[in-house]
């Protein structure tokens, strides 16, 4: 028998149905609505008819999909089954799926210092690592955003906005004056933040500390703020970026900040994180969970330090 085909495509779809929303399908897999949607494209695509459709309810199985939706629910039921039987034999392993900023800015960094105490632990971050991805749920999930209800889920932190630019560009606008600092320099905007119910942005921020008085909301948009930091090396513009995730680069000289730590904005919104229950009940996803819990606490405090 042939191995089964498009069974990431199936997922997405089977997701979105459950969840009757993309972008709440797309949440779970920690990827974007648009990638969510390319992969159920593809599939439609394949098949030659669509298998969504947008009601009043939310997402709902075409007409098309109906007579499959109920076996194609059981079959991710069995897979999570699997996934849990197998489980007890990757006894050393953790499972990721994380905001793509928070896991390569924030956790990396930081992740050596566990390994280096835990060096039998084997990770996966958002599919890729020391072993490969696994079918089923994650041990956790790391999200930006708004409470879900989700039992068991934590506050990491809440991130602290201010303007940071190339150490070239810093210098550039020191000597300017106060209203004009930001005057004709490139501003970059970052989409991913869109979400938070203060909206953070360029405009908020200016609307409250000026430096600027003309076009706030012009620029380059980036969705990941990965890609605008390489943008920022380059002397492409300023950024505005939560602090707890470039304090690194900022320490190692990467970045500056462009002006005084006061002027910054907090985030409605914040960093957040659940542990799978069944995760739990393995040695290696608790001493991880307990180290990122502290980890976080030390964000938090190093946060407070500099916004007194």
């Amino acid at each position: 028998m042939a191995a089964p085909t498009h069974l990431r495509a199936l997922q997405a779809v089977e997701l979105a149905i459950r969840k009757g929303s993309l972008k709440a399908a797309a949440a779970e897999l920690s990827i974007t609505p648009a990638a969510l949607g390319q992969r159920i494209r593809g599939l439609e695509d394949y098949l030659g008819y669509d298998l969504l459709v947008r009601g009043r309810l939310g997402i709902r199985p075409t007409t098309e999909l109906e007579n499959a939706t109920a076996h194609l629910h059981a079959a991710f039921r069995e897979l999570e089954t699997v996934s849990r039987i197998l489980d007890f034999q990757r006894v050393n392993e953790v499972h990721i799926t994380a905001d793509s900023d928070w896991a390569d800015l924030w956790l990396k960094p930081r992740l050596n210092r566990f390994k280096k105490d835990n060096p039998n632990t084997l990770f996966c971050i958002n599919g890729v690592g020391d072993v490969p991805l696994r079918l089923g749920e994650a041990d956790c999930e790391i999200w930006f955003g708004e409470d879900r209800g989700d039992d068991g889920a934590d506050v990491l932190f809440h991130d602290y906005f201010v303007p940071v630019g190339s150490p070239e560009n810093a210098r550039r606008i020191a000597e300017l004056p106060s209203e004009e600092m930001l005057e004709g320099f490139p501003l970059l905007h970052l989409n991913c933040y869109t979400r938070d119910v203060i909206d953070i942005g360029w405009i908020e921020w200016i609307r409250k500390f000026g430096h600027r008085k003309t076009a706030p909301g012009i620029g380059i948009r980036y969705q990941k703020v990965m890609q605008a930091l390489e943008a920022v090396y380059a002397n492409a513009g300023f950024l505005l970026c939560g602090i707890a995730l470039i304090k690194f680069q900022i320490d190692e000289g990467k970045l500056s900040l462009a002006f005084s730590i006061t002027e910054g904005l907090r985030s409605k919104n914040a960093y957040r994180i659940r542990f799978r229950p069944e995760g739990l009940r393995r040695g290696p996803v608790q001493q991880f969970h307990e180290w990122l819990l502290g980890e976080a606490s030390n964000t938090l405090s190093e946060l407070k330090d500099v916004t007194g």
